[in-house]
């Protein structure tokens, strides 16, 4: 069940997202991002590959830039390692710092469907509802 929309945008692709709370706001747009990029071949294949676990920390002056640059460390991550991200535990998270550890499987295990450049700041939001936590962002592909 896909935990975002899609968002019309000319040349490139935007998600919306709801969350509970910051933290899985950050864990769900990673998540979707990676559903986007690809797809698993067959769950037999999982399985058979090792999952690699990778800790990530980042800094910024404010929460849209920790924002962008936890994507664009995924991506960069993903792209350097040859791995597709499946899972995200934020263990730290405020306005200025994240640190959390994911985790990655082989991209051979994978059907590439899109190749996502990076995450912009082009019509970026990030918002507190009160009850939940709204963002939508456009990927650059």
């Amino acid at each position: 069940m896909k935990n975002y929309e899609l968002i019309e945008h000319t040349a490139d692709i935007g998600i919306r997202l709801k969350a509970k709370d910051l933290k899985e706001l950050f864990k769900n747009t990673a998540l979707a991002m990676f559903e986007i990029m690809a797809e698993e071949k067959s769950p037999v294949t999982r399985h058979q590959s090792p999952v690699k676990r990778i800790m990530i920390k980042q800094k910024a002056q404010d929460l849209e830039e920790l924002f962008v640059n936890w994507l664009n460390e995924l991506l960069s991550l993903s792209s350097t390692k040859e791995l597709i991200f499946s899972d995200f535990k934020i263990n730290k998270l405020d306005k200025n710092n994240l640190e959390a550890e994911v985790l990655g499987e082989d991209i051979k295990n994978y059907k590439v469907n899109m190749e996502i450049k990076a995450a912009t700041y082009h019509a970026l939001k990030i918002e507190d509802k009160g009850d939940f936590w709204q963002a939508e962002v456009i990927f650059d592909v």
